[in-house]
């Protein structure tokens, strides 16, 4: 949803309203973007309760962990998004380059469906590198094995960086005027 969210506005014509307005260009991206986290944990929120309550899924590790990689790993997935947005003009497109970086290598890099631990070459770089690995990680360590932080901080300090990274990206490709 966050792909189409700047670009949306470059096709209708209302991206004229950034170029006129003293809002900065990470103001203008973070309000595109807080609505859409928000949809991302109330959508966590509900997995969680559906596994636990629904599927008889044991919460054996550190709910807090889980939840701090949550907002990490959606905050991260809506940066994806924007930065799909930021640098095409259309919205097929956005739509496209996000599905592309996002659906393709969170199931075939992530260890999701083969380990990490055995691919090779540039896969096994995406595998070692991409935010999906490290929340996998995460959330089978809170659910099926029962750890906390100090098993997990491994895990969660890619996380962290790829915040910054991903919203810094997108803020310096967005132009603040139209080239």
């Amino acid at each position: 949803l966050t792909a189409l969210a700047v670009v949306r506005e470059k096709e209708s014509g209302s991206i004229t309203n950034l170029y006129v307005t003293p809002v900065t260009r990470s103001e203008f991206l973070l309000g595109k973007q807080v609505p859409y986290v928000l949809l991302g944990l109330v959508n966590f929120a509900l997995l969680v309760l559906l596994a636990v309550t629904l599927f008889g899924v044991p919460l054996t590790g550190s709910f807090s962990v889980l939840l701090v990689a949550a907002v990490l790993y959606v905050v991260i997935a809506t940066a994806m998004g924007l930065l799909a947005s930021v640098f095409t003009k259309s919205q097929i497109a956005a739509m496209f380059i996000a599905m592309l970086g996002t659906t393709l290598p969170a199931t075939q890099f992530s260890g999701m469906m083969t380990p990490v631990s055995a691919l090779e070459g540039s896969g096994a770089l995406i595998g070692r590198i991409y935010p999906a690995t490290h929340f996998l990680t995460i959330s089978r360590g809170v659910f099926n094995k029962g750890l906390g932080f100090a098993d997990l901080h491994a895990s969660l300090w890619p996380l962290a960086v790829a915040v910054p990274v991903l919203l810094g990206l997108a803020i310096a490709l967005l132009r603040k005027q139209e080239a």
